[in-house]
């Protein structure tokens, strides 16, 4: 689950299902009944028709939970993070950076530190977009130590400048869920 959309999706899903959720957050669900073997079939084919899935695999599930703070971070909060990224997930999700790290390469065949850029640069493209803010506002929301710094990697990433970009009438982004 990557948005609110997801998530009223999963409650309707439960409630279909008559099951009781205490949470339902970004790729997490606490319900409190405990399920049989039959009510996993159903949730699992309830939530595999709206194009999610059930995860029951602690390390598929650590992954997702990588995943969402990350795209919580960019996409929707504005809270500017004052401590280093690995620090910060590490805290988030009490395990030791290195282990979530050899995690996530292992099974995505990606870097964290790549995954964090290739979100970065979409939310770069959604404020270009709605030109609300100067290149050099939007370096300072997204935590970039310079416009250099971000033009640099917007154009290692898109293969444009942020200016050339914002002239481009035909502008692509990439839902989130498709990163």
């Amino acid at each position: 689950m990557v948005s609110n959309r997801c998530k009223i999706a999963v409650k309707e899903a439960l409630k279909k299902l008559r099951l009781h959720f205490i949470v339902v957050d970004l790729g997490e669900v606490e319900i409190m009944e405990n399920l049989s073997f039959e009510q996993k079939e159903q949730l699992k084919d309830a939530l595999g028709q709206i194009g999610l899935e059930l995860m029951i695999d602690k390390r598929a599930v650590l992954i997702e939970k990588i995943k969402n703070v990350i795209v919580e971070m960019v996409h929707h909060t504005d809270e500017i993070i004052k401590t280093n990224f690995s620090v910060f997930l590490s805290e988030k999700l009490n395990h030791d950076y290195t282990y979530l790290a050899n995690l996530f390469s292992e099974v995505q065949g990606t870097t964290i530190e790549h995954f964090i850029i290739t979100h970065k640069i979409e939310r770069i493209k959604e404020l270009i977009i709605y030109d609300e803010l100067s290149i050099s506002e939007i370096a300072w929301k997204m935590n970039y130590s310079s416009v250099a710094h971000l033009s640099n990697q917007f154009k290692k990433a898109t293969g444009l400048s942020p200016s050339h970009f914002k002239q481009l009438k035909n502008k692509r982004r990439s839902p989130i869920e498709e990163i």
